[in-house]
């Protein structure tokens, strides 16, 4: 799953897309590299993020989900009813709920459903994040709702940890850590952790820097990626593709 954001103000390509024809065209590639959907966001969720009005993530997303929806398989990130809706029509065929509410609407509109697990909101998440047992908990959250997601009617499900969505560094390791224990529900599972800062606290440790940036965490992205082809996880949602598909090869041969 190639990550798209038509944003601003994202942690990773935010402001790279300003208008929808690059947008487009950036999508367009990651299905040329491979990528089997393409995941757009109009709405940042890096922690910390203020929400935007759902006419402004319509304004940013329709053109582009339904210029890509021509190229291969769309879905559409959000946790707003109206925005789901309104991408399903213009073709997404998934819906990626990073506030894990939409279940019944991907079981009304018959199309596939990623259950993934946060805490809050973007702007509060990661303000102390605390579990009684991180996997436990996760596991018990994605699994209830994937549940209700499959009973109303969802054409497909996967089940998300939600890795860096009010998880500390520790947090986020042991989840990967017991990533089998997700795939051994029998639901589908994806793993989004492409660049994200957890992975640049590791590598900044071995570097003895403050942290290591987004440009310098591919190497730690697709060491994940490895892990969880490991462990039999059926989605990563990806930044890099090419470098990705490389990896998931390798690790097949």
């Amino acid at each position: 799953m190639g990550v798209l954001n038509v944003t601003p103000d994202s942690f990773s390509d935010g402001g790279a897309h300003p208008d929808a024809s690059s947008a487009v065209e950036a999508g367009a590639q990651m299905f040329a590299d491979g990528a089997t959907i393409v995941d757009i966001g109009g709405e940042s969720t890096r922690p910390g993020a203020e929400p935007v009005a759902v006419g402004v993530e319509l304004d940013r997303v329709l053109d582009v989900v339904a210029a890509l929806a021509t190229h291969g398989r769309v879905s559409i990130d959000t946790r707003k009813h109206e925005v789901a809706v309104r991408a399903v029509e213009a073709g997404a065929t998934v819906i990626n709920d990073v506030g894990a509410t939409l279940a019944p609407l991907a079981g009304e509109l018959g199309v596939g459903y990623v259950a993934m697990h946060s805490v809050g909101t973007p702007g509060t998440m990661q303000r102390d994040p605390h579990y009684d047992d991180v996997v436990a908990d996760v596991l018990g959250h994605v699994v209830r709702v994937a549940e209700a997601a499959r009973a109303a009617g969802a054409t497909e499900v996967w089940i998300d940890p939600g890795l860096g969505f009010g998880k500390t560094v520790a947090h986020n390791y042991a989840l990967l850590a017991h990533i089998a224990d997700f795939v051994a529900t029998g639901w589908p599972v994806l793993v989004g952790a492409s660049r994200k800062s957890f992975i640049g606290r590791v590598l900044a440790e071995s570097d003895g820097v403050a942290e290591v940036g987004f440009d310098d965490r591919l190497e730690g992205s697709l060491a994940i990626t490895a892990w969880s082809a490991m462990n039999d996880v059926d989605l990563v949602r990806v930044h890099d593709v090419p470098e990705t598909l490389q990896t998931l090869q390798v690790i097949a041969a």
